[in-house]
């Protein structure tokens, strides 16, 4: 099933690995993250320059709070960062203060997809690095961090590759993948006492070269996917039948988002790790952002940390 309107390009950039994209009305501005590259970016739609904020690690995920501050999934560990101006422009250090480790007992994990739940809790989860030769092992896990709670394990299988978390617009589901498995899943979600139903198959990916990476849920509560290895993006049903499939001129497409300042886009962050040298000279925009429209109707604000 293919679109009549693929992606394009938005924004020509060369991040190893782009994600977290997302968003923020305030600013008005899209943000995302480059892990390997240990940087967040920002962008304001029309505009000729980015705003690079430069981190000491890895960042896996971010949600932007109420107060105007972030709290950044970092290799290890959470942390709260504020800038001092969300419009600004150019290169800057940014200056994160840790607020909890994350798995420090565990050598080979890091922080990796995330997003706010409806109540404005940040849920994320963890991969397994792995062993140099050795498959990853299903070690990862899901949390849930608030003000009021603190951090809190929910109670899911260990994965290899947490990926695909977010919610259905009234909040009681909750969506995620382990990727190497290729099926997104489904559990209904309390975000007050951080409890989930047992997971149930939300869909298996008929290609296989596909591996679900982000997604992002519309105001219809269709989900969309971003497919790595697969040069798409998928838009599912919320009873899980497969709507479309739209092309992407890279292989490596990893995160969706639904916004703009007529909330009328869909913009998905792509990487170029994993790549070889021949794979980045057919495909030299590997690791841009690309576009397209969609109805306005279909946006449905991420939101915001309950941090005020």
């Amino acid at each position: 099933m293919q679109a009549e309107h693929p992606f394009v390009l938005t924004l020509a950039q060369a991040v190893t690995l782009g994600e977290g994209l997302q968003w923020h009305a305030p600013s008005g501005r899209w943000w995302w993250a480059d892990i390997e590259g240990a940087c967040i970016y920002a962008w304001t739609p029309g505009a000729s320059a980015t705003l690079q904020v430069r981190l000491p690690e890895r960042v896996g995920c971010f949600v932007h709070g109420r107060s105007g501050a972030l709290v950044l999934g970092m290799a290890k560990r959470l942390a709260r960062l504020t800038l001092p101006d969300l419009q600004a422009t150019g290169s800057i250090a940014g200056e994160p203060v840790e607020i909890a480790p994350v798995e420090a007992a565990v050598a080979t994990t890091r922080v990796n997809d995330g997003r706010c739940d409806r109540d404005g809790a940040f849920v994320f989860g963890t991969l397994d690095e792995g062993k140099p030769g050795q498959p990853r092992q299903t070690i990862g896990g899901f949390y849930q961090y608030s003000m009021s709670r603190g951090l809190r394990r929910l109670p899911l299988d260990g994965v290899a590759i947490a990926n695909s978390i977010c919610f259905s617009p009234d909040g009681r589901r909750m969506y995620y993948c382990d990727s190497p498995t290729r099926r997104i899943m489904v559990c209904d979600y309390d975000s007050a006492s951080a409890r989930v139903s047992e997971p149930r198959l939300f869909v298996k990916k008929d290609v296989h070269a596909a591996e679900p990476d982000g997604s992002c849920i519309d105001a219809q509560g269709c989900l969309w996917n971003a497919e790595w290895g697969n040069a798409a993006v998928a838009r599912y049903a919320p009873d899980g039948r497969l709507l479309a499939r739209y092309a992407v001129p890279v292989s490596h497409v990893t995160c969706p988002a639904i916004g703009g300042p007529d909330g009328d886009q869909i913009l998905v962050t792509t990487a170029r790790a994993g790549l070889s040298t021949a794979d980045l000279m057919a495909r030299p925009l590997s690791g841009s952002l690309f576009g397209m429209a969609v109805p306005a109707a279909l946006h449905l604000p991420e939101p915001l940390f309950n941090d005020a």
